[in-house]
Parts: structure tokens; sequence; C-alpha cells
């Protein structure tokens, strides 16, 4: 018997999940000493003084298992955010609570799962993967909802419906109102999940978030993650807010480790260090009007965002594309993130970096505008 046969059918049409180039590929492919990556939405000014501390100060536990559940940090997220500690369920990045929540909710063969295109791919691969069909409509022209066509997505096998703000990758932000006019208006059985990945970095999360308001809103679960505002990415850390009997569901099928000893100290920590949480927003708003104003100087089209990143339209007079533009940076050891896969072709998505950072990707763009 070929065991390759035997693997679920949609398996083999999978494609790999493509992320931002690592420094290291870059480095090596070009003999670079240097590299500055602005492609993957992390953190401008790195991780906390204070986790750095607290992770050498545990490091020797790391043969230890985790307490099963992860309760100190949901203890500590609930205090922070102002809800239940029954309703917190902390992952391996928030990636881990997508999945948790297709795979308890959706059923096989059976139910639907309803989000915009372009989305995170976690979604859809996730609901592939369960066997769950997916449904999509496309963005506004400018990026903004059109959640008449979402709900028209909906029917009565319909289980989640995935929504990302500040969406990625335009940096959209809908108000608040839309969003609990969207709750309202999604079938009965139909839980909302609102991906708040970005949400930190909004002027005022109050008018755009509905964690203040969950309570009205027993079909809604809240997705965040402390890979960007925290510096935690290679740590794999995320969490949900949501209903708790939900919470309850997922705590009893999600694996007892998942979070290991080592991420849980370091969220814990992050969470005390209000400096750097100040620091970061302050960063990544400078660095959000700074490139705006440069690279619309320079003839690019730049969309509204409210996250720690810009997506762009290359300028109309380029001589060269946006995957030209892309290469010609690599080379000179700045990374930024092509659309071509969000079918994008003259579009790049860039990240805030660090004043310094930002500096240098300006004055690069610039010589490779006017050599071109």
């Amino acid at each position: 018997m070929d065991l390759q046969k035997t693997v679920q059918p949609q398996v083999p049409e999978f494609k790999p999940y493509s992320p931002g180039l690592a420094i290291e590929e870059i480095q090596e492919r070009y003999g670079l000493g240097r590299v500055v990556k602005m492609a993957s939405n992390e953190n401008p000014l790195g991780t906390s003084p204070v986790v750095h501390k607290a992770l050498t100060e545990h490091a020797a536990l790391a043969f230890r298992y985790a307490q099963a559940g992860t309760p100190r940090l949901c203890r500590a997220l609930a205090e922070h955010l102002g809800v239940p500690q029954e309703c917190v369920v902390a992952g391996n990045g928030s990636d881990e609570i997508i999945d948790l929540l297709v795979r308890v909710k959706a059923r096989p063969g059976r139910d639907n799962i309803i989000a915009f295109s372009p989305c995170f791919s976690m979604y859809g691969l996730q609901a592939r993967l369960c066997g769950v069909e997916f449904r999509q409509t496309s963005l506004n022209p400018d990026f903004s909802f059109p959640w008449d066509a979402l709900v028209a997505l909906a029917d009565e096998n319909t289980a989640l419906c995935f929504v990302t703000t500040p969406d990625n990758p335009s940096g959209y932000t809908p108000d608040v109102e839309d969003l609990k006019a969207l709750a309202r208006r999604l079938p009965p059985q139909c839980l909302l999940v609102v991906d708040e990945a970005y949400m930190d970095f909004v002027e005022d999360p109050s008018a755009h978030s509905l964690m203040g308001c969950l309570d009205a809103f027993p079909n809604v679960a809240i997705l965040r993650t402390f890979s960007k505002l925290y510096g935690l990415a290679g740590l794999r850390l995320g969490y949900g807010v949501m209903p708790a009997w939900l919470a309850s569901y997922c705590a009893r099928v999600k694996p007892p480790f998942s979070v290991n000893i080592l991420a849980e100290v370091a969220g814990l920590a992050a969470l005390e260090d209000a400096d750097f949480v100040r620091a970061t927003r302050r960063a990544v708003s400078e660095g959000r009007q700074y490139l705006r104003a440069e690279l619309t100087e320079m003839g690019f089209t730049v969309h509204p965002s409210q996250a720690n990143f810009l997506l762009t339209e290359m300028p109309a007079a380029a001589p060269l594309d946006a995957g030209e533009f892309v290469e010609r940076l690599l080379q000179r050891g700045i990374i930024i993130r092509p659309m071509g896969s969000y079918n994008m072709p003259r579009s790049v998505r860039i990240s805030i970096g660090s004043a310094e950072e930002n500096r240098e990707f300006i004055a690069t763009a610039k010589e490779i505008l006017a050599d071109a």
C-alpha cells in the first residue's frame, strides 16, 4: 500500500505558509553583514529589558513542565483587560487559538466559516484541514469592509466568522459600532471571532475594539498576541477572550503544555513593563507618520493604517515594478514584504522599524528609484 495516498485528500493541495524572509537568509544570499528587516510586523524596539531579565532568571527552569492551562498568565491577562479569568485561554501564539476555535466550534463536512479576502491565511488553512467549507468575499477597492456581502455568505450552518482589525495587509480599522452591528446580524449559532493582533497600536482602542463590551455580545471572541506590541514573536504566545463555556471546551482539548514555561514568564514580565509599551507605541506612531510623509512625497500611494505597518503602491511613474523594487532593497540589506501573494503585484507592505531603520529604508528607496 502507498501510504502517501492514505492522508486526508485535501492535504496535498495545501501550499506552505509564506513568511517574511529571515535576516540570516538574506545575509547568506548576498554576503551581507547587516540586514534591516521591515517585513514581518515585529516590534521595532525588540524585546523589553524587563523580559530579558525575567528570562535570564528563569532559564534554569527550562527542564520543568509548565503549569497546565497557564493559570498565572490567564489571571494576569484577566486583570489587565478587566475580564473574567474563566474567559481567557492562552495559546502557542494566537494561531493555536484559531485552530482550537475551528476544531471545537465547526463540524466537519457540515459547517462553514466566513471571512473577507484577503485575510490571514491560517483561517482558511485550519478550516480546510478540518474539512470545513471556507467562504470569502472580497474587500472593497479601498480595503474597507463590505459588511452586507460578508453577512450574505452566512447561513444556518455558519459556525465562525473571522474579522481582522486592524486588518492585514492594509491596516484598515473599522469603527466599533460596525462590529456591534455585525455581531447582531450574524445567525444565532455563528461565533464572531475578531482578530485584534494589531489593536495595541490603535490610537483609541475603545473606538474600535469590542473588548470593553463583551458582556453584551455572547457570540463574540477576541484574539490577541504578544508578538507585536510586546516583542515576543519568537516565543509564540497569544490568547483569546471568549464566552466562559467556550473557553472551558478549548481548555479541555488544548495540549496541556502548549505554552512553554519561559513564554509564560516572558508574558507576565511584559505585562508589567508599562515603560516599554509606551516607548513602543510612540516609536510606531512616530515611525508611521514619518514613513507615510516620505513615501507620499516619493509618489507612493499609502493606504490609511492604524497598525505597525503600511500598505503602499509603487509610484505610477516608477521605472520598476514592486518585485524589482523589493529585490534591489534585498541586495542592499533591507527586507520588506511584496504583496504578489495577495494578488497585488504593484504593492508592498512595510513594517514600521526603529527611527534609524526607517531613515535607512527611505534613503535606500530614494537611491533605487533614482538609479532605475
